[in-house]
C-alpha cells in the first residue's frame, strides 16, 4: 500500500550548461534537440541530431537509437528534455543527460 507514494528513481542526470559542453568534448556522445523545426530561430546546439518530442513518430525514432551510446538532450527549457529522457530510460537507455535550462542556459553562458 505504501510502494504508492514511492518515486520511480530518476534514470537521467539533469546537468547545467557547463557539464553538458564538457560531456560533448567526448566522443562517444550523441546530441538530441526535441524541440520543433520552429524553435531553431532560438538557437541550436552543433552537431544534433533533431527528434521532435510533439510527433507522433518519436518514440519510433528513439527506438532506432543505440541504447549504449551516451545521449545528452534538450529542448527550450528542459522540460520536455526531461520528459524524453525519462522515457528513454524507460526504454532501457542509461547514459541520460538532460540540459537543465534548455537551449536559454545554453545561449546565457556565452
Amino acid at each position: 500500500m505504501f510502494n504508492l507514494f514511492k518515486r520511480k528513481p530518476m534514470n537521467y542526470q539533469n546537468i547545467d550548461a557547463q557539464t553538458f559542453e564538457g560531456l560533448m568534448q567526448k566522443n562517444d556522445h550523441v546530441v538530441i534537440d526535441v524541440r520543433s523545426q520552429q524553435e531553431y530561430a532560438e538557437g541550436k546546439i552543433d552537431p544534433h541530431t533533431l527528434i521532435n518530442f510533439f510527433e507522433s513518430d518519436f518514440k519510433s525514432k528513439i527506438e532506432k537509437l543505440d541504447p549504449s551510446k551516451t545521449y545528452l538532450v534538450y529542448c527550450r527549457s528542459g522540460n520536455r528534455s526531461g520528459k524524453a529522457c525519462a522515457m528513454m530510460g524507460q526504454m532501457g537507455f542509461d547514459n541520460l543527460y538532460n540540459l537543465e535550462g534548455g537551449i536559454g542556459a545554453w545561449n546565457a553562458k556565452g
